[in-house]
Formats: C-alpha cells, sequence, structure tokens
C-alpha cells in the first residue's frame, strides 16, 4: 500500500463552565461554531459545569499538552469563565473567588496556554453575562438555597476579565455589557436568570463569529471536494502522497 500523509485537523478549543459545556446541545453556540467550521477544523468542547477559574488553571494542563505544543495544532481557544467566581462569598463559598485571584487566573491559563503554543492573539476571552436576580432567585428556592447572585457583582467580574484580557494581549467578548447595551431587556437572554436561552446561544454565536473568523479565515477546507475528485483515479485527488 502506498505511503500517504494522516490529515491533522487543527482545533477551536472551547473551555469554560456550564455555559460552554452546554453550548453543544441544540442551537447552542458551540455547535453553531462547530457547524461554521466544518471540513475545517474541530471545535472541541472542554465545558466543566460548575467550575470556577481557580479549578480550570489547576486542570487545563489535563486537557492541553504543553509538552509537545506543536502537535497540538490550536487555532483559537475560549476561555469563558466567571459566572461562577462570581457567586456570593456568603451564600456560596464553594464556587466563589475572589475578584482579584480571579484576574490572576485568567492572566495565569493565558500564561500556559502560551506555553502550549497557543499566543495571546489565539485567545479569546469571554465575560460572564448578566444575572437576572428574580428568576435566578426562583432556581435558587427550589434547591433550598437563597439568592446567591448579583448582577452588580457579575458585572465587577466582566469588568475585571476586560482589563485581564487587555493585559495578555488577548480579544475579549465582553457578554455583561453587550447584553445589557443601551437599557436593552436582557433577560431574554437567559433561560433562568444565568444559563443561555436559545436567544441568548444565538447572541454569543453571533458576536463570538465576529472575533473568531479571522483566526480561522485562512484554514483550507480539508480533503478534496467531491465534485472535483478524478473518478478514473481517486488516489490521485484523494491521497496525499510522501
Amino acid at each position: 500500500m502506498s505511503k500517504f500523509s494522516t490529515v491533522i485537523w487543527p482545533k477551536v478549543v472551547l473551555f469554560g463552565d456550564s455555559i460552554t459545556q452546554f453550548s453543544f446541545q441544540p442551537n447552542g453556540w458551540g455547535a453553531e461554531t462547530a457547524n461554521k467550521l466544518a471540513r475545517k477544523c474541530d471545535v472541541v468542547n472542554r465545558g466543566l459545569s460548575g467550575y470556577n477559574s481557580r479549578w480550570a488553571k489547576m486542570v487545563l494542563p489535563r486537557l492541553i499538552s504543553s509538552q509537545n505544543a506543536a502537535e497540538n495544532n490550536i487555532a483559537a481557544v475560549t476561555v469563558f469563565f466567571g459566572a461562577n467566581d462570581a457567586s456570593l462569598e456568603d451564600k456560596n463559598p464553594q464556587q466563589h473567588v475572589p475578584l482579584t485571584e480571579y484576574s490572576e487566573n485568567l492572566k495565569e491559563i493565558s500564561r500556559f496556554l502560551t506555553s502550549a503554543g497557543v499566543p495571546a492573539d489565539k485567545v479569546i476571552f469571554i465575560t460572564p453575562p448578566p444575572i437576572h436576580e428574580p428568576a435566578w432567585e426562583k432556581e435558587c428556592v427550589l434547591k433550598g438555597c437563597p439568592l446567591n447572585r448579583h448582577n452588580s457583582v457579575a458585572g465587577q467580574y466582566a469588568q475585571a476579565c476586560v482589563q485581564a484580557a487587555g493585559q495578555c494581549g488577548s480579544d475579549v467578548l465582553d457578554l455583561w455589557t453587550l447584553m445589557q447595551k443601551d437599557g436593552q431587556d436582557f433577560t431574554a437572554y437567559l433561560s433562568d436568570g444565568l444559563h443561555l436561552s436559545e436567544k441568548g446561544n444565538q447572541f454569543v454565536a453571533q458576536h463570538l463569529w465576529s472575533i473568531l473568523e479571522s483566526r480561522v479565515a485562512h484554514l483550507p477546507f480539508i480533503l478534496a471536494y467531491w465534485g472535483d475528485v478524478d473518478t478514473s483515479s481517486p488516489e490521485s485527488s484523494l491521497l496525499c502522497y510522501s
């Protein structure tokens, strides 16, 4: 059998909490991104429900290796934490991370990604979205606990994320600000006051693509278009000999 080169698919890694983990559900922002990049790269979901930036920083080396950075072939990484970090310390100490530590954790994540062959210009930070407190309070009551998040606090973490991204030299998608821009009603973007609704997923997908597209525009369409395959000698179209 003739030798041929293995096709290496570039990757876009989505790293975050439950808002990332659930993004591959129907009409989710991750699924929409993967659909746009079909035949160009793999979109890898590394969403970890309930995680904060402290835990994320710890597990990231288990998800992306820094030992063989050239082999990672990563086109972009989204870093989407803060919704759990911003939990109120007295109401949800398990997930809460102090604001200053949150900022430092994001910077440390960025430094590790650089060591793994993902420079800052390939990293996109995403801030936590706003919190609709009345809706989320209902969810908390159903779980037997008091309201454990405030929108104003989520805004402080969003601002810290924006500042950290700027210090790292990365782009940022500031959902907290964009979803409330010009006083618009942001509640339709949320399913339960915290997590994204279908409309919220569409919002994230649209705004993320406006940032991500330039980072993947150079990626070629992988393997020959079916109409271009030489049917008399398909090997010449489908196999890249070495």
